[in-house]
C-alpha cells in the first residue's frame, strides 16, 4: 500500500522543507533540512510613499536575506493589476480592489491582514463651502478614488442619507492629482485616506464631515502572486518578509516619532503632522494572519458593492484568500 508520505510529489516535500526553514518549525524533516539558502532571489515587492520601505529600515528589519526591488505604487488597483502581469511578487491595498478582483476571479491571493487607522479614511469639506453634513454633498463636486476604500465609505455615507453617486458630481482623481484640485478650489469636498488628507486638513483648512470609522472593517488585505505563494524559496522569502513586517508595525505603535521621521523623509509630509494623525488613530497598527472574520468582512464588502451597482454580479472572495503563511504569523499575532 502506498504510504501518504510517498504519496507527497517532491515539489511538496521541498516546499515543506522550505517553509519549516523559514518559520523554524518542528516537523518530520526541520532537522534533515537545511537552512534556506534566500541570497539570490528577489522579491518584486510594491509599496506606497512612505509606508513598507521606510517602516522596515527604522524599525530595524530592513537587512532581509533576500534582495527587495521595491516598486512605488499609489493604489490598491495599481497593485493587483502589476501581480496579474507578474510584475510584482507582493503588494496591498484595501479590501475593495480585492473585491473587484474575485469579482474578475483575478490571479492573486490574499495572504495576510493588515489592521490600520480608520480616522485618516475621512470625508472633507473645502472650509468655504457650504457643507457641514453628508446630505449637503448634494450637487456638489466631490473627488474620491475609484475602486478603493475612499470610493466605498463615500457610498455608504451617500446612501445613509439617501443619496447615491448620481446625486453628486462624483469625480475620480488619484491622491496627488485631489490635492492639486482640492487646492485649486476645483473640489467641494473629498474622499480620500493618509496623509493627503492631513495635508488638506493642516494646509488648506478642510474640514472633517466624517471618517471611515463605521463604514469601514479596517482590514487592509496583503496581495501576493499566487506563481510566488507556489514556489517553494519564494513562499519562504515571503513567509520571512511578512514576518518583519509584523515586527515592524508592533514595533512602531511604541516608537511612531522614529517612523515619522522616516516617513517625512520619503514624503516631505511634516513629523508633526504624521504625528497628529498618528496620535487621533481609531487603533494600533498590526498585521496578524487571515481569518475567518477578514474573510467575512471581505465578503460583506462584495455583498455591499453589488447591491449599490458598483459591481456588475456577485463575487465570492473566499477562493482568493490564501492560509499557507498563518502558522508562522499566528505566534506572535494579537488575535484579529
Amino acid at each position: 500500500m502506498t504510504s501518504i508520505l510517498s504519496a507527497w510529489s517532491r515539489r511538496q516535500w521541498l516546499q515543506a522543507a522550505g517553509t519549516a526553514a523559514a518559520f523554524g518549525a518542528a516537523g518530520p524533516w526541520a532537522q534533515a533540512a537545511a537552512p534556506t539558502d534566500l541570497s539570490g532571489l528577489t522579491l518584486r515587492i510594491g509599496t506606497y510613499k512612505g509606508l513598507w520601505r521606510p517602516l522596515l529600515e527604522a524599525s530595524g528589519q530592513g537587512k532581509t536575506p533576500y534582495r527587495i526591488d521595491w516598486r512605488e505604487l499609489n493604489n490598491g488597483v495599481l497593485h493587483i493589476e502589476a501581480i496579474q502581469g507578474d510584475a510584482l511578487d507582493l503588494g496591498s491595498g484595501s479590501e475593495i480592489p480585492a473585491t473587484f478582483a474575485a469579482r474578475q476571479k483575478a490571479k492573486v491571493r490574499f495572504v495576510a491582514v493588515i489592521h490600520e487607522d480608520l480616522n485618516n479614511q475621512a470625508t472633507l469639506a473645502r472650509k468655504d463651502a457650504p457643507i457641514k453634513t453628508i446630505a449637503d454633498f448634494k450637487g456638489k463636486r466631490v473627488g474620491y478614488v475609484r475602486a478603493t476604500t475612499a470610493h466605498y465609505y463615500l457610498s455608504k455615507q451617500l446612501a445613509e442619507v439617501g443619496l447615491s453617486f448620481n446625486d453628486i458630481q462624483p469625480i475620480n482623481l488619484s491622491p496627488a492629482d485631489g490635492l492639486s484640485a482640492f487646492a485649486r478650489g476645483d473640489l467641494d469636498a473629498w474622499a480620500i485616506y493618509g496623509y493627503n488628507g492631513q495635508l488638506a486638513r493642516t494646509q488648506y483648512g478642510a474640514r472633517t464631515i466624517k471618517t471611515g470609522k463605521g463604514y469601514l472593517s479596517g482590514n487592509f488585505p496583503v496581495y501576493a502572486n499566487p506563481r510566488a505563494v507556489d514556489e517553494p524559496l519564494r513562499h519562504a522569502a515571503i513567509t520571512d518578509f511578512l514576518l518583519r513586517l509584523q515586527r515592524a508595525y508592533a514595533w512602531a505603535n511604541g516608537n511612531y516619532l522614529e517612523y515619522a521621521k522616516a516617513q517625512s523623509a520619503e514624503t516631505r509630509v511634516p513629523v508633526g503632522d504624521l504625528i497628529e494623525l498618528f496620535n487621533g488613530r481609531s487603533n494600533d497598527y498590526a498585521l496578524g494572519p487571515v481569518t475567518n472574520a477578514a474573510v467575512r468582512s471581505h465578503q460583506e464588502v462584495a455583498d455591499t458593492f453589488q447591491k449599490l451597482g458598483v459591481l456588475d454580479g456577485p463575487a465570492e472572495v473566499a477562493p482568493l484568500w490564501d492560509r499557507s503563511f498563518g502558522a508562522a504569523l499566528s505566534r506572535n499575532n494579537n488575535p484579529a
